[in-house]
């Protein structure tokens, strides 16, 4: 029996989610992993240097910020391909020219000034292929209709599997194979995706918004959610501790504490663990005792391990300690997509989750700068510091969220 021929204007297919959203973001997630917890690992070791450390951390995230803010737009405006392509290409050249430059100079200025330059660059192209996958996986959300759910737990798994080895590989890479043997395998990974993502990727838009009207809308649209507006804004504070942790961590473990680049790597990887587990906890913890008080409890808990850490002197206990905070904050980021995807209108969705990622973000280069800023000696203050504020702002944003309708009643069965 003969097939009808497809009509001459018909659009390419989609590609199977393993082939065309799957793969490229295994392989993306992990490049980006290594990325953000392998860079400031190479800093400090090819520096020497604490103040150095917190601020390439701080040059890794402020680009990121920008390039959120754009990211959005320029995939609505050229397709997830395309954008995914070019900046997954971009890192993985940036990361061999960067690769070359530390393997032929005896360090010295030209290593500093070369790892910075990697800190800013691979920041601005994280972020792009970040926000090109997202949209995808969102595409393929709506897509696959009563399915959505499984789509994002398998995307979410991807993205917590990368976590999980993408610090200690970065760290183990570091250790035994150098400055070049780790960022030769973050260029393979970054080659990967550009290879693995197919020519006619899911996407959500078409449309040429500006990226200040964007902005602008988002931004009207979370002023008309005030619980919103409060967990975003408590979440913010607890990123800034997050944050500072994450800069100083390295100093802490390496310098401070003698320990491997490889040592340093774990504890995030072990971290990774206690998010998953504690992400799937949630989700049936909230069926059964609503939001409000899931991400309470989360919230307790984040904020505890933070004040103990601040106090801890060996490496064992800032594994476990960090791990925990990881649990608390994995907890919080499901009761807040939850919340998001409960409240947000549909037609103004994507502006609007730019602008929260982007005030949820904006912490981190803070926290970088202010580890630059404080002797290595006065971490402890400056962590404890962090985690009162964080404390506090938790405090105040679920105290004023259980006025709020929202966060009140159990979320519903999917």
């Amino acid at each position: 029996m003969s097939r009808r021929p497809p009509p001459r204007h018909a659009k390419s297919p989609a590609p199977g989610l393993v082939a065309g959203i799957y793969v490229p973001r295994a392989a993306d997630a992990a490049a980006s992993a290594m990325t953000t917890y392998g860079i400031p690992l190479l800093v400090l070791a090819t520096t020497g240097s604490p103040v150095l450390t917190g601020i390439a951390f701080a040059l890794e995230w402020i680009p990121r910020l920008a390039a959120f803010a754009a990211a959005g737009t320029l995939v609505d405006r050229f397709g997830v391909a395309r954008v995914f392509r070019l900046a997954a290409l971009a890192r993985a050249l940036v990361v061999m020219t960067a690769a070359f430059v530390l393997a032929t100079s005896t360090g010295g200025p030209t290593g500093t000034v070369t790892v910075m330059v990697l800190a800013a660059v691979s920041g601005v192209a994280t972020e792009c292929t970040f926000i090109a996958s997202e949209t995808a996986g969102g595409a393929a959300s709506r897509q696959a209709g009563r399915r959505a759910h499984r789509v994002q737990s398998v995307l979410m798994a991807i993205d917590q599997t990368a976590t999980l080895a993408g610090p200690v590989a970065a760290g183990l890479l570091l250790h035994w194979n150098g400055a070049v043997g780790m960022l030769s395998i973050l260029a393979v990974l970054s080659l990967l995706g550009t290879v693995l993502v197919p020519r006619h990727t899911l996407t959500a838009s078409t449309s040429a918004a500006s990226v200040a009207g964007g902005l602008r809308t988002g931004w009207s649209t979370l002023r008309s959610l005030p619980a919103l507006v409060w967990l975003v804004a408590g979440l913010a504070l607890s990123n800034f501790a997050a944050g500072v942790l994450q800069a100083a961590m390295p100093i802490i473990i390496v310098t401070d504490l003698g320990r491997s680049s490889a040592d340093a790597g774990l504890i995030w990887s072990a971290a990774a663990v206690a998010s998953l587990l504690a992400i799937t906890a949630t989700r049936t913890a909230i069926d059964r005792w609503g939001l409000w008080a899931v991400g309470a409890v989360a919230a307790t808990i984040a904020a505890t391990a933070t004040l103990a850490v601040s106090q801890a002197h060996t490496y064992n206990g800032y594994l476990l300690l960090i791990a925990v905070l990881m649990a608390g904050e994995g907890g919080m980021v499901v009761v807040l997509r939850t919340l998001r995807s409960h409240l947000i209108p549909a037609d103004v969705f994507g502006s609007t989750l730019s602008v929260t990622a982007l005030l949820l973000l904006a912490p981190f280069p803070v926290a970088g700068l202010l580890v630059a800023a404080v002797p290595p000696d006065h971490l402890g203050h400056a962590i404890t510091g962090a985690a009162i504020l964080q404390a506090l702002g938790l405090a105040t944003a679920f105290t004023r969220l259980r006025t709020l309708p929202g966060l009140r009643a159990p979320a519903p069965h999917p």
